[in-house]
């Protein structure tokens, strides 16, 4: 070839070139981000909007209803969700990766403004934030307060912590769950009240007049001028105290002689204990588009300088961080690239033996890997785990291309030819073929622009780092590889032992190989079915093996979810919370845990296990976590399970089965389909933890107005709402400052005032004649039940039926029969989808098969324009299925699954085993075209180039052999991969050395391509 052959004239230019190469990776490598994943996560917006007082069926009709009608239109939508809870409205839009998350906030916040109108005056501006509502932080600290009190380490951490935390880049929340915010809580008595003739509305109005700060403007001389400070708000519980409410018969009654007054708490609904004692803790959320990498390191520099600073006995702890797995894992691929490379040079150097030749196909792989960064970045794509598992694929393969034309030099050499003229000769032969298998391994990646989704993002990181390094391999082996040849290689006379020994082992081999090919030769037929029945067995092992998004990862963390019976507090939960700790201090390889009560409702709570890291435990997370699964299911009172975190940026917390049915029935309907529905899964061994999020049976108090009474006596409806909301719910009523900071002044009665139904009845109204009247003259109080939630999916009434897959079962049986059991019983009204885990792993099957069938199509269509021929690149694909074989078999003797992982592997391996076809292709071709026999042409091809095939083969399954075995944080998806590799190469190179060659001499032309005459006639068919 032409650039070959300038290189060997001008090796000074051949070394420039690669170094250029490694120069402008190099500066990339320095640039390129460190991530988990690609960038895969969906741009998620959140509109949050509270309305005090109102139940979930008025959240539903009044605030989530209007709002999803104005967000339907929104461009690029994949899903929306929604939950009405009490009180709160959470709606979720997940946008398509294509989607520009700015872009799709701002149409939010558009979409939300126009829909103001139609929400009631009473609620709270609706929060629009780009994170999932309810999203689970990445990473959590536990606070030691030492001597403070719990409200003076939340007021501490609000002030001086929570600020330097929720600036760092990619935070999008910072919230402290257990904390105890300072407020002015007024603990009315309503006894004393009703004596003195007041209502709860005359202490807030009071309140509310005597507590202003109002500017008073600046006193102004001829020289000097004073701001005048009018120390008109209250700030002391003193000042509070002496508040006049009201005169009663001439007497001032202060705020002191009906209230208790006192700093407390602003909210004590959630708790949070941190080793198994009560703490404060401080979980951090990222933005749905963020770097976890990043918040992390930036996480960790921040505590470390804001431990400097804190108070005598106060300090944070990282308790959690979902980052350290993530740079464990990152670390064991590097470790695994080292690990390939030492194992890719000791191959290359057993079948070489010699120092300078070993030399020139090693120089391959720090050139074509540094150069595959600067793809890389040109693409903007980030180092990662699929990225850095690219790189350990390319070690064994950027090698194959050196090999090749390193060895078709080395024999013109040994055969007697100067070190030049088997250089420009053995170039100019193999030139083609190192084309045609570069290009054709990158062309088995071109399909991967039609995988969508996640999944897709995934693929094409993947692929485009895997064919850059290829493409400069290539490069480097038609430029480099001649060159070092034509100057490194020597002809040696005489050899040691041990190369004696190994030539002889290896000429051995090939002289059976050539009688082995004889046989195959006389017994075509029976090749071709042994050939089918191997190809065959693929179909029937693609069935046997299991399918899954992605395995199971120990990410050296498991997840305990609690939920307490509705209506239960946060006392009841805790227990069996303390029950689970107790199960964790018993667990050898525990390095700490961190728990949650009463997030993100009341009766929720989820408890982490740190574990200790990986090299320092005998057990694996998965193992753990079986382990726990009957403690917890044995706790009395609560559903309880341990789960293990879900790979690919889904919620820690959440499962794997997420089963949407939807229907426009009424909540009790959908109630009877999906407790029916639910009722049949539980006798299918594979699912454990069956759970929904439809929750009708939350207990309440109904308060009935007698309207007509309270016309008589000349009482507002709206002041008994106001003054059970004031009483019972606590009212903020105004605000006070202290030192800087601005605190909730509330209203309500004491916890034992409000500790009985019966409480409610002892409330006192004024009349319109002034006198005090009991509220139980005027209401009647029920009891009854109401729904937690009510939820939505694409604005649809649905119900979600979530569990936990059981040891030995797949993702992809489990749903399979969950749509079985829907079709059988659930009626045509009713609608199903899925969401989360399931839905990708539902969207990623329907495109791989798609992507796997234009892989095939394009390495076909790429082979046929390079041999200009329609049937010498089928001889050649005939080497897939066989491969495939291997491939699966390989997987399922190893307990793997059909995952993105492993289809990852699949779709590579179509590249690499069709370059052996391409090598004996190639060649017998050249050899039939300067008039030998066709048996005689695959013969000869097939022999000699069995070395470098079995020399590439060696390189790239002993390249992929730490990946089949690797141990440590995300050891499980690389595993995966590298066993699909290992057998599919194996396998399908040993099959292909016989049955490429029998195919070729069955399909290919009988005779070779007429010559195109001088006077410019062209053949009449090439083929």
């Amino acid at each position: 070839m032409l650039l070959s052959d300038v290189c060997i004239k001008r090796p000074v230019f051949a070394t420039v070139l690669s170094l250029i190469i490694v120069l402008v990776g190099l500066i990339s490598y320095q640039r390129l981000t460190v991530r988990e994943y690609p960038a895969i996560d969906e741009p998620v917006v959140s509109v949050v909007t509270v309305y005090k007082g109102a139940s979930p069926e008025v959240v539903e009709s009044q605030v989530t209803k209007p709002l999803e009608d104005q967000l339907a239109g929104i461009e690029g939508v994949d899903v929306m969700t929604s939950r009405s809870r009490s009180e709160r409205s959470l709606i979720n839009i997940k946008f398509n990766l294509s989607r520009n998350p700015d872009a799709a906030a701002a149409e939010v916040r558009d979409k939300v403004s126009r829909a103001r109108r139609y929400l009631p005056d009473e609620i709270d501006e609706p929060i629009i934030s780009k994170v999932e509502a309810d999203s689970t932080p990445i990473i959590y600290i536990g606070i030691t307060a030492g001597d403070y009190t719990p409200l003076q380490a939340s007021d501490y951490i609000n002030r001086y912590v929570k600020t330097r935390l929720s600036v760092l880049p990619g935070a999008a929340e910072v919230r402290v769950f257990g904390e105890r915010l300072p407020s002015m809580r007024i603990y009315v008595d309503r006894a004393k009240l009703g004596a003195y003739g007041l209502t709860v509305q005359d202490v807030e109005a009071a309140l509310r007049q005597q507590n202003v700060l109002i500017p008073a403007g600046r006193i102004e001389s001829r020289d000097r001028e004073f701001s005048v400070v009018s120390s008109t708000d209250l700030q002391t519980t003193e000042q509070f105290n002496q508040v006049i409410v009201a005169n009663v018969n001439g007497y001032p009654v202060r705020l002191s002689d009906v209230a208790d007054v006192q700093i407390g708490a602003a909210d004590d609904r959630v708790l949070a204990r941190f080793n198994g004692q009560p703490s404060l803790s401080i979980g951090i959320t990222k933005q749905s588009t963020a770097n976890p990498l990043d918040l992390s390191r930036e996480t960790h520099k921040e505590v470390a300088l804001i431990n400097e600073n804190l108070p005598a006995g106060m300090k944070l702890n990282i308790a959690y961080d979902s980052s350290v797995f993530i740079q464990q894992s990152i670390n064991s691929v590097y470790k695994t690239v080292g690990e390939a490379i030492l194992l890719v040079v000791l191959v290359i150097f057993f079948f070489l033996r010699n120092l300078r030749a070993s030399l020139i196909p090693i120089v391959t792989i720090p050139v074509s890997l540094i150069g595959a960064c600067g793809i890389m970045y040109f693409f903007g794509f980030s180092i990662n785990t699929l990225t850095l598992l690219a790189m350990v694929l390319a070690i064994g393969l950027v090698v194959d291309d050196a090999i090749v034309v390193l060895e078709n030099i080395f024999r013109h050499m040994e055969e007697g030819k100067t070190r030049l003229e088997a250089a420009f000769l053995g170039a100019k032969e193999i030139g083609f073929a190192v084309v045609a298998m570069t290009l054709t391994l990158v062309a088995v990646y071109a399909p991967l622009a039609f995988a969508t989704g996640r999944t897709g993002r995934l693929f094409i990181e993947f692929a485009l780092a895997l064919a850059g390094a290829v493409l400069v391999s290539g490069f480097v082996a038609l430029t480099l590889t001649p060159m070092m040849c034509s100057t490194l290689l020597r002809h040696q006379t005489g050899h040691g032992r041990i190369y004696t020994f190994i030539e002889n082992l290896l000429v051995g081999l090939t002289n059976r190989y050539r009688s082995g090919l004889a046989r195959a030769f006389r017994h075509r037929l029976i090749v071709l079915l042994l050939g089918l029945a191997v190809a065959a067995g693929s179909v029937v092992l693609f069935k046997t093996v299991k399918s899954e998004l992605a395995p199971i990862e120990d990410r050296g963390v498991v997840f305990g979810v609690v939920s307490g019976p509705e209506g239960s507090t946060l006392d009841y939960t805790l227990q069996s919370v303390k029950k689970i700790e107790g199960f964790y201090d018993n667990i050898p390889e525990a390095s700490g845990h961190q728990t949650i009560i009463g997030f993100p409702t009341v009766t929720d709570s989820f408890a982490i296990l740190r574990l200790k890291p990986w090299s320092e435990r005998n057990q694996s997370q998965q193992s753990i976590a079986t382990a726990l699964q009957p403690k917890f299911a044995a706790l009395p009172g609560v559903r309880a399970f341990p789960t293990n975190p879900p790979s690919l940026g889904e919620r820690a917390t959440s499962k794997p089965i997420d089963f949407v049915i939807m229907s426009q029935a009424t909540y009790p309907e959908m109630a009877k389909l999906v407790d029916g529905f639910v009722e049949l899964l539980r006798g299918y061994p594979g699912l454990q933890n069956i759970d929904t999020d439809l929750r009708l049976n939350t207990p309440e108090l109904r308060v009935v107005v007698n309207r007509d009474k309270l016309a008589d006596v000349g009482i507002d409806v709206g002041n008994v709402g106001r003054t059970l909301e004031s009483m019972l719910g606590g009212r903020q009523v105004t605000r006070f400052q202290d030192s800087g900071e601005q605190y909730d002044v509330i209203v309500q009665v004491k916890k034992q005032d409000r500790a009985d139904p019966a409480d409610i009845s002892d409330i006192y109204l004024r009349t319109r004649q002034g006198s005090m009247v009991q509220m139980s003259n005027f209401v009647t109080v029920s009891e009854s039940v109401s729904p937690q939630s009510l939820n939505h999916f694409n604005r649809l009434r649905a119900v979600k039926v979530q569990a936990s897959i059981a040891p030995g079962y797949a993702l992809g049986e489990v749903l399979d029969h969950m749509n079985q059991v829907a079709r059988d019983t659930l009626p045509h009204t009713v609608q199903t989808d899925l969401d989360g885990q399931s839905r990708e792993f539902r969207d990623s099957s329907g495109s791989i098969y798609l992507v796997f069938l234009m892989a095939l199509a394009f390495i076909y269509l790429v082979l046929a324009a390079q041999f200009e021929s329609w049937r010498n690149p089928l001889i050649i694909m005939f080497s897939v299925p066989l491969s495939m074989t291997g491939a699966l078999l390989a997987l399922w003797l190893s307990g793997g699954t059909l995952s993105i992982y492993s289809q990852i592997g699949l779709i590579t391996l179509v590249g690499l085993i069709t370059k052996h076809g391409i090598l004996i292709v190639e060649f017998a071709t050249q050899l039939r075209d300067e008039g030998m026999d066709i048996f005689e042409a695959v013969t000869e091809a097939s022999v000699l180039r069995l070395r470098p095939i079995l020399m590439t083969t060696g390189a790239m399954v002993l390249g992929v052999m730490p990946l089949a075995y690797a141990t440590g944080a995300g050891a499980e998806s690389r595993q995966q991969i590298g066993w699909v590799l290992v057998g599919g190469l194996s396998l399908g190179t040993i099959l292909t050395l016989f049955v490429v060659p029998v195919a070729y001499t069955l399909i290919a032309r009988k005779s070779k391509v007429p010559a195109v005459q001088e006077s410019g006639e062209l053949p009449l068919a090439l083929d």
